[in-house]
């Protein structure tokens, strides 16, 4: 089947298709994707998963067409940045 794959920094983003068997989990689909290997020195293992902006554990299985996406620690958090912004 295939699934799509998704991670971003600030300067740079991989998106990637791929096929994977069916009954694949959501970690089989990050190691198949070889992504670690495009983003060195990131320790991807601790970042969650998530399918579709919504978080799952990487035991969930993945299904036809799903986008599987790492979520990088927010740098702040957005009712702050929001504060912030407005000057309160």
């Amino acid at each position: 089947m295939q699934v799509e794959i998704v991670f971003a920094l600030p300067t740079r983003q991989l998106l990637k298709q791929l096929h994977v068997e069916d009954g694949a989990t959501v970690a089989d689909v990050i190691l198949a994707s070889r992504i670690a290997v495009a983003f060195p020195g990131h320790d991807l293992d601790e970042l969650q998963a998530g399918i579709w902006g919504q978080p799952v554990d990487r035991t969930h299985p993945v299904k036809e067409g799903d986008r599987v996406e790492l979520f990088r620690p927010l740098e702040m958090d957005p009712r702050e940045a929001r504060r912030l912004k407005a000057g309160i």
